[in-house]
């Protein structure tokens, strides 16, 4: 676990996952600058001006020549964190959904109590209630069920995208999961290597969006990445 006996030369890097998000990811990133060292969004093939904007806010942009998943973006997260010799990793949403203010209090658990990876849970009590669409909820639910389903390290948020991870995790842990899935990859591998987990309270901000097929087959998509996950965790 990260031991750092002088906590001012601590680097922290922000990545964030970006994909047409040219709309929000200038703010974001200006409003992430102010607690962490350098900010790096990874553009995962944007058909819109998001790397532009993240520059113009003062980012490092790492580009994708093609939308290759939001798997590829988190392993080029963990690389990035690697390539630039950070202490801790914080990733987040670039789309506005998380408030980089709250980034203080997940480096926390990691700087103060040896904490490897430390959730974002939009599950836990917080000052600002998560006013979440029921179909998420219940979707967000039956994955953390079957992730937690028989052990005893549980969590209560294994979708959130608001994380931050100490230098033994994103060195560590190999990702092979291309979509949503690695997720629940990245925290199952941790699991396993005897990390020590922490979850915090997050605010979270949403659209009014409805139920549509294509958030259905998500749902699905990433309930069976889970189940996979686990059953090769099991036999392996």
């Amino acid at each position: 676990m990260l031991q750092m006996s002088q906590p001012s030369k601590v680097k922290i890097i922000v990545a964030m996952p970006s994909y047409n998000t040219e709309l929000f990811v200038g703010e974001v990133v200006s409003k992430a600058k102010k607690y962490v060292d350098q900010v790096v969004v990874i553009d995962d093939g944007s058909h819109d001006s998001s790397a532009r904007a993240a520059k113009d806010a003062g980012a490092l942009v790492v580009n994708h020549v093609t939308n290759q998943g939001y798997g590829e973006a988190i392993k080029s997260c963990f690389e990035v964190a690697k390539a630039n010799k950070a202490d801790i990793l914080v990733i987040l949403d670039s789309d506005g959904q998380h408030n980089p203010d709250e980034i203080p209090r997940l480096v926390a658990p990691i700087l103060n109590e040896g904490a490897d990876i430390v959730i974002g849970s939009r599950f836990l009590k917080s000052t600002q209630p998560v006013a979440m669409p029921a179909y998420r909820k219940f979707g967000i639910n039956v994955i953390t069920f079957l992730f937690n389903f028989g052990s005893r390290k549980r969590v209560s948020d294994a979708q959130s995208g608001f994380r931050a991870y100490s230098r033994r995790m994103f060195e560590n842990v190999l990702l092979s999961e291309k979509g949503m899935g690695v997720s629940i990859e990245t925290i199952a591998k941790a699991r396993k290597r005897g990390a020590i987990f922490k979850e915090v309270p997050i605010s979270c901000n949403y659209d009014s969006s409805t139920l549509t097929r294509k958030a259905i087959k998500h749902g699905l998509r990433v309930a069976f990445s889970v189940v996979r996950i686990r059953m090769k965790n099991l036999l392996g």
